[in-house]
């Protein structure tokens, strides 16, 4: 780095002077890093619009599915049996009894201060028959409701107070139970190791003095079609009975003597809400494209017109041209408007609930046919446009980021040069500055030596 003199003999700002000096020589970086941050913006922008496209190809494939707009509506006559139906799950009215719920298998020991067993060891036998052995750190209770519940064999046990003994010492029980519901998860608890268990010599916790099992692990029950020849007996280890009709799950909360009634229906206003939040998917993206495409003209003298993001991009400008595509133009000779989905004078996509509601409770099936073409249409541009390896907005926001890549680097280089710049002016001015200093010295010496000449002739 060059040692800077600044205006020492030239009485010059010669600091301001290099400072404007590399303004002028900045200028072409200037450039180059507000090109480097439009493409940057431009860049942002296109990742956003691929991220909602990917989301919208996804969307569009659930959309083309054959339940897409079979939406379902799920009742029951009491509130302690649940019905939930998936999208495209039979219309159907029936009875069930349910017989019992599922409950999950629960012991409780005697009463105990401390369990003085030599050796203290416990073996659990879980759902899978195999014994598991357990070896608490101490024999009080708190110890060995934890030992047993980091065992992994699917149970629970804490420690519950059971009042005081005959001398005044606190007295515990333990309380185990299955971490989950059902007659397969019900477990045995054994006083001793594995071989005891084996040769029949250990002690079964639920059968000690004061024991009892508070609760058999049990399947839930339900019956269909009770006191007809069709009668069928279903089980479920928990109190949901996932599919019990076609795409329709059941839980049961209370056993009922009564039959309870289940109802599943067509929901047309449900289907209608499917395909509008679609529709309006579409729409939102298109509307984004379009503003980003949008210029804005000056209006006042000195103004200059502001470009859209996506201006002049001719990738975007013909996304937005094959979306529009997939969903205005007829499929089969049956337009889309017909059933509300429209795209108007703007360019805007529209969805008329009214008329798609209208469009499905008279032609069903027809509907349903347009729609998933549509979507397949739009999953097919979606995806032409976003794949993470082809898409045509992949390979455009690629060749975006190689470019300011490429503009980094002459940054970079610019960087240098300029850095390199500075210190050549620096170096330039100090050189300056020192050949004045020694011309004002040899100048002040010459003044003294001829101002003594003259004093030396007048005398």
């Amino acid at each position: 780095m060059a040692i800077s003199i600044d205006g020492l003999a030239s009485k010059l700002d010669t600091k301001a002077i290099i400072d404007a000096l590399m303004n002028v020589e900045r200028l072409p970086r200037t450039i180059l890093s507000a090109k480097s941050d439009d493409r940057k913006a431009v860049i942002a922008q296109l990742q956003a619009l691929n991220a909602s496209l990917q989301s919208l190809a996804t969307k569009a494939k659930d959309a083309a599915g054959p339940t897409a707009l079979l939406q379902r509506t799920a009742t029951s006559s009491d509130d302690t049996l649940t019905v939930t139906a998936s999208a495209g799950a039979p219309v159907l009215r029936a009875d069930v009894v349910v017989d019992r719920v599922a409950t999950a298998h629960s012991v409780v020991t005697g009463a105990f201060g401390s369990a003085t067993d030599d050796p203290l060891v416990f073996t659990v036998l879980g759902a899978d028959g195999k014994p598991v052995e357990v070896r608490p750190t101490s024999g009080a209770a708190a110890d060995i409701a934890h030992a047993l519940s980091a065992t992994g064999t699917g149970i629970t046990a804490s420690a519950v107070s059971a009042g005081v003994d005959a001398d005044g010492q606190a007295l515990w029980r333990l309380q185990i139970t299955a971490t989950e519901t059902g007659a397969e998860n019900a477990f045995q608890v054994f006083r001793g190791d594995a071989a005891a268990v084996a040769a029949g010599t250990a002690s079964d916790l639920a059968t000690e003095p004061g024991s009892a099992i508070v609760t058999v692990g049990a399947d839930a029950q339900v019956r269909l079609w009770a006191g007809t020849a069709a009668e069928q007996t279903v089980t479920s280890a928990s109190s949901t009975f996932t599919s019990l009709f076609a795409g329709v799950d059941v839980t049961v909360t209370r056993a009922a003597a009564t039959p309870l009634s289940v109802t599943v229906a067509a929901d047309a206003d449900g289907s209608a809400a499917a395909a509008k939040a679609f529709v309006t998917q579409i729409g939102t993206l298109l509307a984004a494209i379009a503003r980003g495409s949008t210029a804005t003209a000056a209006t006042n003298p000195g103004q200059q017109t502001t470009l859209g993001v996506f201006t002049g991009d001719s990738t975007v400008r013909a996304l937005h041209q094959a979306l529009t595509g997939a969903v205005q133009l007829p499929l089969d000779g049956v337009a889309p408007s017909t059933m509300g989905l429209s795209v108007d004078r703007w360019g805007a996509l529209t969805f008329d609930q009214e008329a798609f509601t209208k469009a499905l409770a008279d032609d069903p099936a027809g509907v349903q046919q347009v729609f998933a073409g549509v979507a397949a249409r739009v999953q097919d541009v979606a995806e032409r446009y976003s794949d993470k390896y082809e898409g045509l907005l992949t390979a455009r926001i690629t060749g975006q980021e190689s470019e300011v890549k490429m503009l980094g680097e002459q940054l970079s280089r610019w960087d240098l040069r300029l850095e390199q710049r500075r210190e050549t002016l620096e170096r330039t001015y100090a050189a300056m500055e020192t050949m004045l200093s020694r011309l004002q010295t040899q100048s002040s010496y010459l003044e003294s030596q001829l101002s003594a000449l003259s004093g030396t002739a007048k005398k």
